[in-house]
């Protein structure tokens, strides 16, 4: 295996994740840079060691080269370890946690620059933090309610003005869901939500949503003209229709700033409804939300942005 230059960047994520390849692949065009692309499922069949004397440390993976020449790590929607079954189901929990503390220890302890942070990664990624922080922000939020309690969602329902919808409260990897308005045929089966805490809100009548991805302070964002077609709920059902490239007001970017400051992440892709009343609607951020699409629709350099901010530190790209 032919050694990487110093300061390589390492991608922590599934290996046929279409980022992490397309990532992988600009930082070869536009940076010289051959990535170092880990899938945390190879562990424990690789083995893995650290070591500490009085001269440092030393991290190693046996089908990788180069953990301590790591400059910046992309941890983009890594899995766990793939630790096989055994006889005891107690064992196998045993097992699984020694090797995710072992392997998040080993990659959490280089001292690279992090996009995101897991730590923060992982407090931003809960819906209910970025909903405060967003409205501490100065974002308009649709007013929300998140319960696994059956009669507390039919009344928060019934009291409001208008439309309320439905959606997932966490950002795990089940199968997608989505967001949909509340009918009465759905009240008999809020029995469901006792043992699946679910988020209710008020609809916004939309003039159109915007997906915006920020890279530390560079803000890509996509008007998407989510009322001509199937997506007038959910924009993500529907990607024939327009993708234009916009800019935010200034007010909403100044909110952006204090709310990605705020949940300390460098990096995120945030939905954000523009209603007919002209306010700019927040309705959540994915840490590592998808954007491929976006720069495929818009030819915006969203994928070199994120990676001159992996290798300089900064995601400006030139000429825009």
């Amino acid at each position: 295996m032919a050694a990487r230059r110093p300061g390589s960047v390492l991608i922590v994520s599934e290996a046929d994740d279409l980022h992490g390849t397309a990532m992988a692949a600009t930082l070869r065009e536009h940076h010289g840079l051959s990535a170092i692309h880990l899938d945390l499922r190879d562990f424990p069949r690789e083995s893995g060691s650290f070591r500490l004397d009085r001269l440092g440390t030393a991290r190693s993976l046996s089908h990788l080269i180069g953990l301590d020449d790591v400059r910046s790590v992309w941890w983009r929607r890594p899995h766990p370890c793939q630790v096989p079954a055994g006889v005891r189901a107690t064992d196998d929990d045993f097992r699984q946690a020694e090797c995710d503390g072992f392997i998040q220890g080993l990659l959490w302890s280089i001292p690279a620059n992090w996009v995101n942070d897991p730590g923060a990664d992982r407090t931003a990624g809960r819906k209910i933090v970025q909903l405060e922080t967003a409205l501490r922000a100065g974002f308009a939020v649709p007013e929300t309610l998140i319960t696994n309690d059956p009669d507390e969602a039919r009344s928060f329902v019934e009291s409001r003005p208008g439309p309320v919808v439905y959606k997932r409260t966490g950002t795990s990897r089940a199968e997608f869901a989505e967001t949909r308005i509340i009918t009465e045929a759905d009240y008999g089966r809020l029995a469901g939500i006792r043992s699946a805490p679910t988020t209710f809100q008020d609809y916004v009548d939309a003039e159109c949503d915007l997906r915006v991805v920020w890279v530390d302070g560079v803000e890509w964002s996509v008007r998407i003209d989510s009322q001509a077609g199937a997506g007038r709920v959910d924009s993500r059902l529907d990607t024939s229709v327009d993708f234009v490239p916009e800019h935010l007001p200034a007010s909403v970017s100044k909110s952006l700033a204090t709310l990605m400051g705020a949940l300390g992440l460098s990096f995120g892709v945030l939905d954000i409804r523009l209603g007919l009343d002209g306010e700019y609607y927040f309705l959540e951020v994915n840490p590592q939300g998808q954007f491929a699409y976006l720069e495929i629709k818009t030819g915006l350099p969203i994928f070199r942005s994120l990676a001159n901010l992996l290798v300089d530190g900064d995601g400006a790209v030139e000429g825009y």
